[in-house]
């Protein structure tokens, strides 16, 4: 039974060969190539190796639609992303940069982040089962350590016992007794808490000034000129003066590694 959330490509890949098996690495070489074909049928079976296979390829094809969910739950994109539109609306450019390109920043930013953690359910969990030295279970839980111990790194104490409270159970004595299904809701408001915290500190300096260009407009009695019009320009030229996408993508980097 798959066990928590599936939390990365390289979970996937495991899953998929301890559900189908390791018939491609225990098939003997030839010289002709040849390749797998995929067959969908309907027979009765009373076989329940049958039934088995049949609902891990499903549970695996399910896991494959939760990709962006698991992407987004339990990695620092969540952070990146608020911040990012936060960004896009203090500065008032509306669509620019487009949320395409914001998107991918974020997600190259996330896998740059979490290559350390990768790395270590690599090695730990997909490369040790590969070579048969551990089960899938084994597998499963070597894989999720590291992202378990990246949440918890970034997850308040207060979140936390928050979702301990609500799921019932008596306090653990250990952190390792908490359930990966209350890690990851508390992991998910504490980083949404600290992306409103940055979106606040990125929206003042630009409040500012709107509110500066405002008050001249409003002195030099032109009224129906909008103060977005003067103060959008202005605000690109400070935003590049200061190299403000060098300081902000710094400023996010040291908040998530420290």
């Amino acid at each position: 039974m798959i066990k928590g959330f599936i939390v990365s490509l390289f979970l996937i890949i495991v899953l998929f060969m301890g559900f189908l098996g390791k018939g491609f690495a225990q098939s003997p070489q030839t010289n002709n190539l040849t390749l797998p074909t995929v067959s969908i049928n309907v027979n009765n079976s009373d076989k329940s190796e049958d039934l088995a296979l049949n609902l891990q390829i499903l549970a695996v094809i399910t896991v494959l639609t939760l990709a962006p969910s698991i992407l987004i739950m339990m990695t620092c994109f969540t952070r990146i992303i608020v911040v990012f539109h936060f960004l896009r609306q203090a500065l008032g450019t509306q669509t620019q940069p487009p949320n395409q390109l914001l998107t991918g920043l974020a997600l190259f930013l996330t896998f740059f982040v979490m290559q350390p953690v990768l790395d270590q359910a690599n090695e730990r969990g997909l490369q040790p089962y590969m070579r048969e030295e551990i089960t899938q279970n084994q597998a499963v839980d070597n894989i999720v350590q590291p992202f378990r111990d990246f949440m918890l790194k970034h997850t308040r104490e207060e979140d936390l016992r928050l979702f301990i409270k609500l799921s019932g159970k008596d306090k653990p004595e250990d952190i390792n007794e908490v359930s990966i299904w209350t890690i990851i809701p508390a992991y998910s408001i504490s980083e949404l808490k600290m992306a409103f915290q940055i979106g606040f500190l990125l929206f003042v300096p630009f409040l500012v000034l709107d509110m500066v260009i405002a008050s001249v407009l409003m002195s030099l009695g032109m009224f129906l000129l909008p103060p977005q019009l003067i103060s959008l320009p202005i605000k690109l030229l400070l935003f590049i003066l200061v190299d403000g996408w060098y300081l902000i993508i710094e400023s996010l980097m040291q908040s998530i590694l420290r």
